[in-house]
C-alpha cells in the first residue's frame, strides 16, 4: 500500500500523479507535498544513499524499464530506513509505458537482523531491472491496474457520451485542480480565479465586436449626400478591444492546460506547442490591429477593416465555456436572449445593407421600389438627383442649375441613418419571431431571397429558444407536478380500498410532512448508484448530530462508517405513535426536532417531554438483539428523528470490541428513556 504512481509520458520529470496514504505515513510528507514531484522520489535522498542505485533507477526510467533494489532512504523528520524500492511500467491498449508503480516497503528491521548495512557502499546484490524475481507481486500490481484503467476509461467514455451539451462536445477531460501545485514562473493556470476574470472581460470585448464589427460594415459604409461616407477615427473601446485581444494571445501562451492522458501540462514549451497548434491562427487573425494602426496615422487599405468580421469566429471558443452553466436557467435564458437580440442585430444590418446596394445601384435615375425607397415616402423625405452647374454663373444665381453646362450628381434625401437602422431591426425581429406585418417588407427579388431566409433561421430560432423555456419552465415546477401526482395517487388508494376517515387524515398528514422534510427526494434510490465509500462520506454528513454524541465519541472512524450507512430517517405527526407498548424494539432513535411524551396505558407521561437532542431506545445488555417496549411513544408536534437499526449497530460495535464495551456501559446513561 505504500505506492506512488509516476506519468511516464512526461519525460525527464515524471511526475507523481497519485500517492497512496501509506506512502504518506511511511516517508511523513502529506500527499500535497509529494504530487507533481518526480517518482523516482529524489526528496527521501541522503548522504547514505547510495549513488550507484540512484543511477540505476533514473536509467531504468529513462528506458521505461523494471527496477527493483535496496537502499537507505530519509523520512521527513530525517530518520533513515531500509527500503525495498520496486518500480514496475504499467504499459496502455497501444503497448506504451504510460505509468510506473513505485512500492517502497520499510525493511529496516529485516536489514538489522541480516546485518548487510555494508550493501550500500557496493550497492552489489541490491538491484534487479531485468524482473525476472518477484514476478507474481509485479503481475498482480499490473492485473489489478490494468483493471482499473479499463473501468476508468469506460467510465470517461460513456460520460462524455451523456454530458454531451447543447453546445457541442465538451472537452475530453473535465477542468479539475491539484493540490499545491508547483508551477514555473509567469505560468497561469487554466483554472484559477485571474483566468476566470480575463476570461470574462474577454467574453465581454467579444460581444461588444459582435454588435459593432457587422453594424460598422454593413451600416457604418453608407453615404452621405450621395458622396461615400469618410471612415471616422477608431473609438477608444475599438482601441481596447485590440489590446485586450492582443494581451489574450501572449497569455494563452503562458496558459496550462490538460492533456489527454488527464494531466495539466506545466512545461512552457509544451504549452506554446499546444496553442500554436489550436486556437492561435484563429486568435492572430481575429486580433490584426487595423485601429491601433489607423489611430497612429498609418495607411490601411480602405477595405481592410472589413477584415475585421473574422472576430465573430472568437465566438466559437465560448461555446465549451458556456456549457458547463447550462445547469442553471437564469443563465441558459440570459444566453438565448443574447444569441437572439445578436442575430437579430445582424438580420437587420444586412437587411439595411441591401437596402442601401439598392439605393445605389442606379445612381443616374431615381429608384421606384424597395424597402428604403417605400420608408422615405412614408416619412416624406424621399429621394432625389441632384445635379451640379458646371458654369460660374449658374453658380452665382443660386439655383445651382445650368442652362447650357449641367451633369447628373448623386442620390439625396431619403431617411435618416437611425430612421433606417431602426426600422431594419423592426423588420428583423418581426422576420424571426413572426412572418412580419406587412408593414415594412420585401420588393425586389434580393430583398425576398433574403426575407426566406431570415424566416427560415427564425423557424429555426423559434424551435430552440421555445424548447429551451418550455424545458426551464418544467424543470422549475417539476417537483410541484410531482407533489400534486403523488397526492391524487393516494386519493385513489383512499377511495379504493375504502380507508376510513380518521385514516385517510392520518395518511394525509404523514404524507405532508414527509415531502416538506425531503421535497419528495428518496435519498436511498437517489444515493444507491453512488460506491459505498462516497455514500459513507455522505451519511457521515448527514447524520453528524447522531455520530457527535458523547456515546459514539469513542468510536474509530470505520465503525462510525459502517453505522451511519445503518442511519435511517423517520418522522412522527402530532398525535401519532412512534413506538406502541408490546412492540418489539428495532432500533434507537434519535430526536432531531420537535417534541414527544412516552406514555403507559393511557396514564399521564411517564418523564418529561422529550425535546431535540434526546436518545430513546433500550438498554442493550450483553447484546444487541430486539428487546419488547414497556410504553408507547407519541409525537406532540411535527417530529424529525433518525433511527439506528439494531443490526447495523451490531455490525458496526463488531468492528471494535473495545469501543461496543464502553458503549453497552454508557448506553444506559445516555438514554432519555428506557423503554
Amino acid at each position: 500500500s505504500n505506492f506512488v504512481l509516476g506519468n511516464a509520458q512526461v519525460p525527464s520529470t515524471f511526475p507523481v500523479v497519485y500517492c497512496s496514504d501509506g506512502f504518506c505515513d511511511l516517508t511523513g510528507f502529506s500527499r500535497a507535498e509529494v504530487m507533481q514531484r518526480c517518482c523516482a522520489c529524489s526528496f527521501l535522498y541522503g548522504p547514505d544513499t547510495s549513488e550507484l542505485l540512484r543511477q540505476q533507477l533514473r536509467r531504468a526510467l529513462d528506458e521505461h524499464q523494471a527496477f527493483k533494489g535496496e537502499l537507505i532512504l530519509y523520512r521527513k523528520s530525517g530518520v533513515p530506513f531500509w527500503c525495498l524500492l520496486d518500480v514496475v511500467p504499467i504499459k496502455n491498449e497501444k503497448d506504451e509505458v504510460a505509468l510506473f508503480l513505485v512500492s517502497h516497503k520499510d525493511i529496516t528491521s529485516t536489514k538489522s537482523r541480516s546485518g548487510t548495512d555494508s550493501a550500500k557502499d557496493t550497492g552489489e546484490g541490491t538491484a534487479r531491472s531485468d524482473g525476472t524475481c518477484w514476478s507474481s507481486p509485479r503481475r498482480r500490481s499490473r492485473a489489478v491496474l490494468y483493471h482499473l484503467s479499463g473501468h476508468l476509461q469506460k467510465q470517461r467514455k460513456s460520460k462524455h457520451k451523456l454530458r454531451k451539451g447543447v453546445f457541442g462536445d465538451k472537452p475530453s477531460l473535465p477542468e479539475y485542480k491539484v493540490a499545491a501545485i508547483r508551477k514555473p514562473p509567469l505560468i497561469l493556470l487554466h483554472y484559477g480565479a485571474f483566468k476566470a476574470g480575463w476570461d470574462g472581460l474577454i467574453l465581454l470585448a467579444t460581444l461588444y465586436v459582435a454588435v459593432t464589427v457587422p453594424y460598422s460594415v454593413c451600416v457604418g459604409t453608407g453615404t452621405e449626400e450621395g458622396l461615400p461616407a469618410a471612415r471616422g477615427p477608431p473609438s477608444a473601446c475599438d482601441l481596447c478591444v485590440e489590446i485586450l485581444f492582443l494581451l489574450d494571445i501572449i497569455l494563452n501562451f503562458r496558459t496550462t492546460f490538460v492533456s489527454k492522458s488527464g494531466q495539466v501540462v506545466l512545461e512552457p514549451r509544451a504549452v506554446a506547442r499546444h496553442y500554436l497548434a489550436g486556437w492561435f491562427p484563429l486568435d492572430l487573425v481575429a486580433a490584426l490591429p487595423f485601429d491601433l494602426l489607423a489611430a497612429c496615422q498609418v495607411n490601411v487599405y480602405v477595405g481592410a477593416h472589413l477584415l475585421k468580421t473574422v472576430r465573430l469566429l472568437r465566438l466559437l471558443r465560448l461555446l465549451p465555456n458556456l456549457d458547463r452553466y447550462s445547469q442553471y436557467s437564469a443563465v441558459v435564458l440570459a444566453l438565448l436572449m443574447v444569441v437572439f437580440a445578436l442575430l437579430a442585430h445582424w438580420v437587420a444590418c444586412g437587411w439595411f445593407f441591401l437596402g442601401q446596394r439598392e439605393v445605389e445601384g442606379s445612381p443616374a435615375t431615381l429608384p421606384e421600389i424597395g424597402w428604403l425607397q417605400e420608408l422615405a415616402r412614408r416619412l416624406e423625405t424621399p429621394y432625389y438627383l441632384a445635379r451640379r452647374n458646371c458654369s460660374a454663373e449658374g453658380a452665382g444665381n443660386g439655383t445651382g442649375l445650368g442652362a447650357n453646362c449641367s451633369r447628373s450628381g448623386g442620390l439625396l434625401g431619403g431617411p435618416s441613418l437611425r430612421s433606417a437602422y431602426i426600422t431594419s431591426l423592426y423588420f428583423a425581429l418581426s422576420s424571426l419571431t413572426s412572418v412580419g406585418f406587412g408593414n415594412v417588407s420585401a420588393n425586389t427579388d434580393t430583398e425576398k431571397i433574403f426575407s426566406i431566409c431570415t424566416m427560415l433561421v427564425g423557424a429555426l430560432m423559434h424551435a430552440v429558444v421555445f424548447g429551451n423555456v418550455t424545458a426551464i419552465i418544467q424543470r422549475l415546477y417539476a417537483r410541484r407536478f410531482l407533489y400534486h401526482s403523488r397526492t391524487r395517487d393516494l386519493h385513489d388508494y383512499i377511495r379504493i380500498h375504502r380507508i376510513p376517515r380518521p385514516l385517510k387524515r392520518r395518511i394525509l398528514e404523514y404524507f405532508q410532512s414527509t415531502w416538506a422534510a425531503n421535497n419528495g427526494i428518496d435519498t436511498a434510490e437517489l444515493l444507491q448508484s453512488l460506491p459505498e465509500e462516497l455514500r459513507a462520506d455522505i451519511a457521515l454528513h448527514l447524520h453528524k448530530e447522531l455520530l457527535q454524541l458523547p456515546l459514539f465519541a469513542g468510536a474509530s472512524r470505520g465503525c462510525l462508517r459502517t453505522l451511519s450507512l445503518g442511519v435511517r430517517p423517520a418522522f412522527c405527526t402530532p398525535g401519532e405513535l412512534l413506538i406502541r407498548r408490546g412492540d418489539a424494539l428495532q432500533a434507537l432513535y434519535f430526536l432531531r426536532s420537535g417534541s414527544m411524551e412516552v406514555l403507559r396505558d393511557g396514564t399521564p407521561p411517564l418523564s418529561p417531554h422529550s425535546g431535540k437532542g434526546d436518545l430513546i431506545g433500550c438498554d442493550l445488555g450483553g447484546s444487541p438483539r430486539a428487546q419488547r417496549a414497556r410504553a408507547d411513544v407519541r409525537g406532540l408536534t411535527y417530529c424529525a428523528l433518525q433511527s439506528l437499526g439494531l443490526p447495523a449497530l451490531a455490525e458496526g460495535l463488531a468492528l471494535d470490541p473495545d469501543f461496543a464495551h464502553a458503549f453497552r456501559r454508557q448506553l444506559s446513561q445516555e438514554l432519555s428513556y428506557d423503554l
